[in-house]
């Protein structure tokens, strides 16, 4: 089954320097275990290919349903040097959030993510 992040997370995001900093939180505590493991560091790298020239690191925050993405050198040098429109990194959890993730069927009707039936 095809999930739209945007059915089951939200996400806020910011910036450090060159870095942007994207937090996605699962709209429901079940739905954590979907995005452990199917929104990997190496899914969001290709996801943003040819928006940011560095590295992907990401933090579980279990204890919050939530991942944290750290996007080097994806802001052009920051915000005070950059000529981007987002130098401050805000439009990179919408952006993020346009990742659609597939999960086995039988796997979505036991988390009860949105369609699944």
């Amino acid at each position: 089954m095809k999930v739209p992040l945007v059915e089951i997370a939200h996400a806020r995001s910011g910036d450090k320097g060159d870095t942007a900093n994207v937090g996605v939180i699962a709209l429901d505590p079940r739905w954590y275990e979907a995005l452990q493991k199917y929104v990997t560091r190496e899914r969001v790298a290709e996801h943003f290919r040819g928006m940011i020239e560095g590295s992907v690191e990401r933090f579980e925050l279990p204890n919050l349903n939530a991942l944290n993405f750290l996007l080097h050198r994806a802001l052009d040098g920051g915000g005070t040097l950059s000529l981007k429109t987002d130098a401050q990194g805000k439009v990179f959890s919408t952006a993020l959030l346009r990742l659609v993730i597939d999960v086995p069927d039988a796997e979505a009707r036991r988390l009860n993510l949105p369609g699944a039936s």
